[in-house]
C-alpha cells in the first residue's frame, strides 16, 4: 500500500470543524482556510496554521503539527490552562513545623 503523499495525506484523527463536519486531509484543510474571509485569514494563528500546512504538503513538517495548527486557529484559547479550575493538592496539610 502506498503512502499518500503532499495534499493528499490524512490527519490522524480528523479535524472538527466548529459549525459541524471534519477535515480528513491537508487538502480540505487548504480548501478550508481559502474560503476564509481576508481579515480572519490574516489573523496569526491562521497564518501559522497555512506556513505549517505548506511545510507538512512539502515533507517538512509532521501531520501531527499540521492537526495542531489547525486546532489550534480554529479554537484559539479553547483549551487555555485555567489555574483556577482545580485546586493544587498541595497546601492542605501543614507541616509538622509550623502547626
Amino acid at each position: 500500500m502506498r503512502h499518500p503523499t503532499g495534499w493528499e495525506k490524512r490527519f490522524d484523527e480528523p479535524v472538527p470543524l466548529p459549525k459541524g463536519g471534519e477535515l480528513q486531509t491537508l487538502r480540505e484543510a487548504g480548501a478550508y482556510i481559502e474560503k476564509l474571509p481576508r481579515k480572519t485569514h490574516d489573523r496569526p494563528e491562521w497564518l501559522t496554521a497555512i506556513r505549517i500546512l505548506l511545510a507538512t504538503a512539502e515533507g517538512k513538517d509532521s501531520i501531527i503539527h499540521a492537526r495542531i495548527a489547525m486546532m489550534k486557529a480554529l479554537y484559539p484559547g479553547d483549551r487555555a490552562f485555567d489555574p483556577t479550575r482545580k485546586d493544587p493538592h498541595w497546601g492542605k496539610r501543614k507541616l509538622k513545623r509550623d502547626q
